[in-house]
């Protein structure tokens, strides 16, 4: 039964993923992002990572999608002005740069290398999984941590200080 729901989920974390990309309104598309947050954090309870599944839908589906989904409709963005041909150009070098990313991943996937720090002692997990991320969290990964922290923050004033700084169109324009 778990294999099942693991490709289930795996299934729709992928569909609701491409269509973050695919879609062309951007509120559509941060919905879908919650729903492939929501997929993730199945997997997650799936691999018996209850603290990372429960995180993810606290912090991620509600706390950042919130703020994302502020951010868009505080910028109110206008219909792209791009026609035909530089769309096409777009399309052509992101599906490029896209399948230059998969081939390099396979590479690196192919030759056994993988992201991310080497395991130097075996986790302890004496009080469980929330304490043993705790102790790395807070330890190992202070820096990263705060410095992801301190990017959200400076994207959120980002966006507000450029929807402040756009003037006012008037009426009936762009319609």
């Amino acid at each position: 039964m778990v294999p099942y729901l693991f490709l289930g989920f795996a299934a729709m974390l992928l569909a609701t993923a491409l269509m973050v990309i695919l879609h062309k309104h951007p509120v559509t598309s941060a919905l879908f992002l919650v729903l492939s947050f929501s997929s993730l954090a199945g997997i997650y309870l799936l691999l018996q990572a209850e603290f990372v599944g429960m995180v993810q839908i606290i912090v991620y589906a509600g706390a950042i999608m919130v703020l994302f989904l502020f951010v868009i409709m505080y910028l109110n963005l206008p219909h792209d002005v791009e026609k035909g041909a530089q769309i096409a150009v777009r399309r052509g070098i992101g599906w490029m740069v896209g399948a230059l990313m998969l081939l390099f991943a396979g590479l690196l996937a192919k030759k056994g290398w993988v992201a991310g720090p080497a395991a130097t002692a075996p986790a302890d997990l004496s009080g469980g999984n929330a304490a043993a991320i705790g102790r790395v969290l807070y330890s190992r990964f202070l820096f990263p941590f705060e410095i992801t922290s301190i990017l959200l923050l400076v994207a959120m004033v980002g966006a507000i200080v450029m929807a402040k700084g756009r003037p006012a169109s008037p009426e009936g324009e762009g319609e």
